[in-house]
């Protein structure tokens, strides 16, 4: 079977600060969202931007490490993979979320300054499905 490749890179800034919990076996994981914004002139010749917010899931020691560094606002880059999860709700209804589930993780700076951090977590791989 041929290989394929699922890997992203972004760099924005966080939407709201990081929630961590843990799963019912105990390993934590942390989310949180970045909004990306791209800019460009039209043919007109008229700027125009666009924001892209991804959802981040962080999982182990890279969950602790979000948990603990990275604020709202902060400037960062994030490596990982999509992935998309579904779960039904009490009413039966199937929902699903895609997800950047994070291996690696670089603060850039914030608005306030600059803070010089990374972490890459060797091991990001996550628990399945997990509902909070």
């Amino acid at each position: 079977m041929a290989r394929g490749l699922n890997k992203v890179m972004i760099i924005g800034h966080l939407g709201r600060d990081p929630e961590m919990r843990y799963t019912p076996s105990g390993r934590p994981v942390t989310s949180f969202s970045v909004v990306t914004t791209r800019t460009w002139t039209s043919a007109d010749g008229e700027r125009r931007e666009e924001q892209e917010w991804f959802n981040v899931v962080a999982w182990g020691n890279l969950a602790e490490i979000c948990k603990s560094h990275l604020r709202k606002d902060q400037q960062v880059y994030v490596e990982g993979r999509l992935q998309t999860r579904g779960w039904e709700d009490e009413e039966g209804k199937r929902h699903y979320r895609t997800e950047l589930v994070a291996n690696e993780m670089i603060v850039l700076g914030d608005r306030r300054g600059t803070v010089d951090y990374s972490y890459e977590d060797d091991e990001a791989e996550d628990d399945g499905n997990y509902a909070f």
